[in-house]
C-alpha cells in the first residue's frame, strides 16, 4: 500500500527534493576541491535528512498502510518489525 496522506506525500516530496539538491551540492564541493570538513559537514546534513524522511515513511506506514491491511494484530506487529529492522 502507498502513502495516501497528500500532506504526508508533498512533505516527503519537499524533502527528498532538498536532499537531492544537498547531493548535487556535494558533488560541487567535491569537483571545486572544497574542504573534506566541509564535505563530511554537508553528508552529515544529508544523513540527518534521509533519517528523517525514513522516519515519516515509516510512520505513515504504520499509521496508514498497516491498519489497511485485514491481518491480525500479531501479523501488523510482524510487517512492523520487519519494516523497522530494514530502517535500522
Amino acid at each position: 500500500m502507498a502513502i495516501q496522506d497528500p500532506q504526508v506525500k508533498n512533505d516527503l516530496i519537499q524533502r527528498l527534493r532538498r536532499i537531492e539538491g544537498q547531493t548535487r551540492g556535494v558533488v560541487r564541493m567535491i569537483e571545486e576541491g572544497r574542504d573534506c570538513q566541509e564535505v563530511l559537514q554537508q553528508l552529515a546534513a544529508i544523513r540527518a535528512a534521509v533519517q528523517q524522511a525514513s522516519i515519516q515513511v515509516m510512520r505513515s506506514y504504520a499509521l496508514e498502510c498497516i491498519q489497511a491491511t485485514e491481518s491480525s494484530p500479531e501479523e501488523m506487529a510482524e510487517a512492523l518489525i520487519r519494516a523497522v529492522s530494514r530502517f535500522a
